[in-house]
């Protein structure tokens, strides 16, 4: 009798235990289609570069999934606060209302194209955390499919994008400080007033006006990647 139990005991746990594996398995099964559906119907159908906040509800219902989630979305708040909101005051800076500031706000524009530099490492910081972070996850084929959608759009596009910002701002800072050392150095043959440029040496003023169509075209570089990165977010 004692053989008979301790045979269907162990019968009994082995039986338990096939059951346990099969409640875990449907239960990541549950969680992957809940976070799939998630990216799918959240981030990918819309337009746009949008990163919602899940419900605690809905973390729960991810699984060992919101880890994953948390990648993506740890990026775009690292990137909105080292990059996206130094570059507002990087702009402000280096913001240009006449041509007698690139004379006088010559310090300015120095601070605000070094203020560049660091910008640029804290994306590439960010964006080196955030595809090391993804390199470690493991994902089912189905879940990987959507989920590399997903961080193109939230992750890789909008770091490229930024990152085409940066060259067209470092010309036109670079442009500005030598239309500003131009000014300083010929001064006593150029007089500003407000909007208005005088110009007593047509040489100076010749290398002047040539100086000035330079910087404007390297501005148009600048509102060309504006208006793509305006698209990227819109979604349009």
């Amino acid at each position: 009798m004692m053989k008979t139990l301790v045979r269907f005991s162990a019968f009994g746990l082995c039986l338990a235990f096939s059951f346990m594996l099969a409640a875990c398995g449907n239960k990541e099964a549950e969680q992957r289609t809940a976070f799939i559906e998630f990216l799918q119907t959240r981030l990918l159908d819309k337009p746009g570069l949008r990163v919602p906040t899940p419900s605690e509800e809905q973390k729960v219902s991810f699984g060992d999934y919101a880890k994953h989630y948390a990648v993506i979305t740890d990026f775009n708040e690292g990137m909105n606060k080292s990059v996206s909101q130094p570059m507002g005051e990087v702009m402000a800076k280096g913001a240009l209302r006449s041509i007698g500031d690139l004379a006088s706000r010559r310090d300015d524009l120095k601070a605000a194209k070094d203020g560049l530099t660091g910008l640029r490492s804290a994306l590439d910081q960010q964006l080196a955390k955030a595809d090391a972070a993804r390199a470690q996850l493991k994902q089912p084929d189905d879940l990987k499919q959507v989920y590399d959608k997903a961080y193109e759009k939230t992750v890789s596009a909008p770091a490229a994008t930024f990152k085409e910002v940066f060259p067209a701002l470092d010309t036109v800072f670079d442009g500005a400080l030598a239309v500003g050392d131009y000014l300083q150095k010929d001064k006593s043959k150029i007089q500003i007033s407000g909007a208005s440029v005088t110009v007593t040496d047509p040489a100076v003023q010749a290398e002047l006006n040539k100086m000035l169509q330079n910087l404007n075209g390297q501005s148009a570089a600048i509102n060309a990647a504006q208006r793509k990165m305006q698209a990227m977010v819109r979604g349009s």
